[in-house]
């Protein structure tokens, strides 16, 4: 039997969608890589904490199908298909996987840990596509890719993990009447 979205849950994925697409104009490119520090990955992280993996994953992949149809939501402003295609185009793929991983690992209760955890297990995620991806489309060697597209990220990363499941904590108790949506 198909269950229908209630309208909280339209809602709620929508803003979060919206959140992802305004997170995208928070950018700072670094002159030595082709991949930006932007708070995508905090909103990533919220949605996924928030939301049943099905939704989380349909959010994301909204926001992804927006960019390739050519709206500016992709980081710093950039939308198409060869955003995508291109050297940070294995990160955006990996925001899905990330997100649904998050969501799935996190599970129904209200846990600290638990869901720290599943917020550093979907940045792993997010490392193993995109890194990949990033060193096949630009030519470079496993120590290029990785020192130009992971090291200058991860104690950013680590902090908006942290953030992340800080700020949901409160909202968990509010989305849904306190049900995961």
């Amino acid at each position: 039997m198909k269950q229908k979205l209630t309208t909280q849950e339209l809602t709620t994925m929508a803003l979060l969608a919206a959140l992802l697409c305004v997170s995208s104009y928070i950018s700072i490119r670094l002159p030595f890589s082709a991949v930006p520090i932007t708070a995508q990955t905090l909103v990533i992280n919220m949605a996924a904490l928030l939301l049943k993996p099905k939704k989380a994953g349909i959010t994301i992949a909204v926001w992804i199908l927006l960019g390739i149809a050519g709206l500016p939501v992709f980081s710093g402003g950039t939308g198409g298909f060869g955003v995508l295609a291109g050297s940070t185009g294995g990160y955006i793929i990996g925001y899905l996987a990330a997100a649904i991983l998050i969501s799935l690992l996190r599970g129904q209760k209200n846990h600290f840990l638990r869901s720290l955890l599943s917020v550093f297990a979907g940045i792993i995620i997010i490392y193993a596509v995109g890194l990949p991806w990033m060193k096949a489309v630009m030519h470079l060697n496993w120590t290029a890719a990785i020192l130009t597209g992971m090291v200058p990220f991860l104690a950013g990363d680590i902090i908006k993990c942290i953030a992340a499941v800080f700020i949901c904590r409160p909202l968990w108790g509010i989305v849904n009447s306190g049900k995961r949506s």
